[in-house]
């Protein structure tokens, strides 16, 4: 008899939702999840995935569904801290949040492949889905609006989609 798997391809809080709704009727150990990374920053030094992340707490069941992102009780104590220095965060990454990016930047940093520390990630969260990185090279979307160039996340988040889109590219 043969195994049957689900693949899917995800990105964000939509599809953690509907992954959420798939592991009720598909045990997580047949899914097969290959997550965008297109929306990869750098935060702060931080290696960010938000997509791969908000997956695996959602699954995890610790994603905060008031703000829709982010661990549930999350404190927010560093980024105050940061804005005493003087930062203006438009991201917001809570505390056990940056923890997860700590571990990711600094597991890239021993030169282990993102997929493997998402591998990792999953695992201490609790999950038995498959959840893969579409590749283990840094990607990242960027948009162009007039003659400004920004990140994906910049357009999206900061400025809440706002300008004019003239071009999209990886």
């Amino acid at each position: 008899m043969v195994a049957l798997l689900i693949v899917t391809l995800a990105g964000g809080v939509g599809a953690a939702r509907f992954l959420e709704g798939l592991i009720r009727v598909v045990p997580q150990n047949r899914v097969v999840i290959i997550g965008n990374v297109g929306d990869d920053t750098e935060f702060y030094g931080l290696h960010v995935s938000p997509d791969l992340d908000i997956v695996a707490y959602t699954l995890a069941g610790r994603v905060d569904r008031q703000k829709g992102w982010g661990f549930r009780d999350e404190t927010f104590h560093c980024q105050k801290m940061l804005q005493a220095y003087g930062y203006a965060p438009w991201f917001n990454l809570g505390d056990r949040d940056l923890a997860t990016h700590l571990y990711r930047t600094e597991e890239l940093i021993r030169g282990r492949k993102l997929s493997t520390i998402t591998a990792g990630i999953v695992s201490h969260l609790g999950v038995q889905v498959w959840l893969l990185p579409s590749t283990d090279d840094l990607l990242q979307t960027h948009v162009i609006s007039g003659s400004r160039r920004m990140h994906f996340q910049e357009y999206m988040v900061r400025l809440q989609t706002k300008p004019k889109v003239n071009r999209v590219y990886f």
